[in-house]
């Protein structure tokens, strides 16, 4: 007896199909073998397959059991094929018809008594049903709302094992579940935070208006108590909305991840992360035996915050240097290698010293100077080279702190942003893969990047006194560029190369 389910996996952020063969033979000692390079968790669907039938109603014959997953040549894990091998057992036992099985995708785990629990993944594997002919996704209903995100795809939710048996065999409907994009996105620009709320700091605000409008990393300095923190997390209110290809994408990095909350199907606003310091490599950049996400790519369209950054262990920080510069991270194992995207806005802060008040107007500062240059040592200068503003956060003045209005609303600083965003859309327009200042390469710097006499004469001088590196001067251009833009101007003009030359606080001799 022989029967063939269909089903899904992920690989990466990607998905692909999964034929679930079942075969059944007669014998004197019952067998259950699965095949096709399951791990332990497919392994252990014998016992929760089993039981669910029975526990359902249905009947479990003792017989030889063959479970193929195929292709058989990709590692197969998760237990998400608990429900596709179910529906193949019981067609192949003449319990369930084989008429819609052929048309029919099914995802899910079984718990004993014939639930189905949500699995990881639902939204990379509707993704990639959506692009062929399929009938449906038969799936736990925990999981349809991020399933039913893809358009013209059928998804049916269900509550068991015997309401997706009635349904396939015709006795009873299932109502395909609709979502209303439109809402949850106009839910999601509700931001419990906003700009309105910081008094003083205006230099580092224009600061992060300037990252947000050209996608540049930042780094903050400044004592404890001055505002970094509060600054950081609302970057996020000032960066243009998410538009749906974004939302999809970025979603389904937590979808695959497990960590897409079940009340809410689509992120419709820019993820923060902001890991502790005691993070990990692995838990920064992703890894395991199957590769998982990590904090960088659970940041990806939105936010990554360090803080503490002389804090994080040394090999942490290096290992950054590829997703900031490529925008995504491949983690390579012995038997798979996979790429997850990781194109993200770099935000970190950090004290001036281990006490934290050097150069603080009222509080003495009991850091020596070698202790200050040890601790500004944490963090490598290839890394420095890669962060494109340091501003200085200094500590609010009183007058601030008591101040009626905290300047612009996130509101009116991001519509300055998306100003500043659409001439850069129309910049690049006929570059694939380009689309903010901070990405640009030596021959679009080149391009884009017109500077008079003027400034040329003030670069020189920055770059004589400063000693910047040639990634330094590569970023200072950048930045200026997205300043000219902030402004409407077509040209780099000495104040845009000015204000660019004093975002880079820790090149100074100050600092050094």
């Amino acid at each position: 007896m022989y029967a063939r389910a269909l089903s899904a996996a992920v690989q990466g952020i990607d998905a692909y199909s999964v034929k679930v063969e079942i075969h059944l033979e007669n014998t004197n000692v019952p067998t259950y073998t699965t095949v096709g390079l399951p791990d332990s968790a497919v392994r252990e669907s014998r016992e929760r397959v089993s039981a669910a039938v029975k526990n359902s109603g249905f009947l479990f014959p003792p017989k030889k059991v063959t479970v193929n997953l195929a292709p058989a040549s990709i590692r197969k894990e998760g237990s998400a094929f608990d429900l596709p091998i179910a529906l193949g057992f019981l067609a192949a036992t003449g319990q369930l018809s084989k008429d819609r099985l052929d048309s029919v995708f099914a995802l899910g785990e079984l718990s004993l008594d014939g639930k189905l629990r949500p699995v990881r993944g639902a939204l990379p594997i509707a993704v990639e049903l959506g692009k062929h002919s399929v009938d449906g996704l038969v799936i736990a209903a925990a999981n349809a709302g991020e399933a039913a995100m893809v358009e013209g795809l059928n998804v049916y939710p269900a509550r068991n094992l015997r309401e997706v048996v009635s349904f396939l065999n015709g006795e009873s409907t299932i109502d395909p579940i609709k979502v209303d994009v439109e809402s949850l996105f106009d839910e999601g620009m509700k931001y419990p935070v906003d700009f309105y709320d910081v008094r003083g700091q205006e230099q580092a605000k224009r600061a992060l208006e300037v990252s947000s409008a050209g996608g540049h990393n930042v780094l903050m300095i400044g004592p404890p108590g001055s505002g970094k923190t509060m600054l950081a997390k609302r970057l996020p209110t000032i960066m243009p909305p998410l538009s749906f290809e974004e939302a999809i994408e970025t979603t389904k990095i937590y979808s695959v991840a497990g960590l897409l909350p079940s009340q809410m199907p689509l992120l419709s606003v820019r993820p923060f992360r902001n890991p502790h310091h005691t993070i990990s490599d692995a838990g920064l950049i992703g890894g395991g035996q199957f590769p998982r996400p990590g904090e960088v790519s659970l940041a990806h369209k939105g936010v990554l915050f360090l803080d503490e950054l002389p804090e994080f262990k040394k090999n942490v920080l290096e290992v950054l240097r590829q997703p900031v510069e490529d925008g995504e991270v491949t983690i390579t194992r012995t038997k798979m290698s996979i790429t997850y995207p990781a194109n993200f806005n770099l935000v970190t802060a950090m004290n001036p010293c281990p006490c934290g008040y050097y150069g603080h107007p009222s509080r003495e500062c009991r850091c020596s100077a070698t202790m200050v240059q040890k601790y500004l040592g944490h963090v490598s200068g290839p890394l420095l080279d890669r962060i494109d503003i340091h501003i200085e956060v200094p500590a609010v003045e009183y007058k601030d702190l008591t101040a009626e209005t905290g300047g612009d609303s996130s509101a009116v600083i991001r519509d300055r942003v998306m100003a500043a965003r659409q001439i850069q859309s129309e910049r690049f327009k006929h570059i694939e893969s380009l689309y903010v200042n901070a990405d640009m390469g030596s021959r679009e710097v080149r391009k884009f990047c017109h500077i008079n006499k003027d400034g040329n004469n003030l670069l020189k001088t920055a770059i004589d006194s400063m000693g910047l590196s040639a990634r330094a001067y590569d970023r200072i251009i950048k930045v200026s560029r997205t300043i000219a833009d902030l402004e409407g101007s077509s040209d780099i003009k000495p104040e845009h190369l000015a204000e660019a030359i004093q975002y880079r606080s820790l090149d100074r001799e100050l600092w050094l």
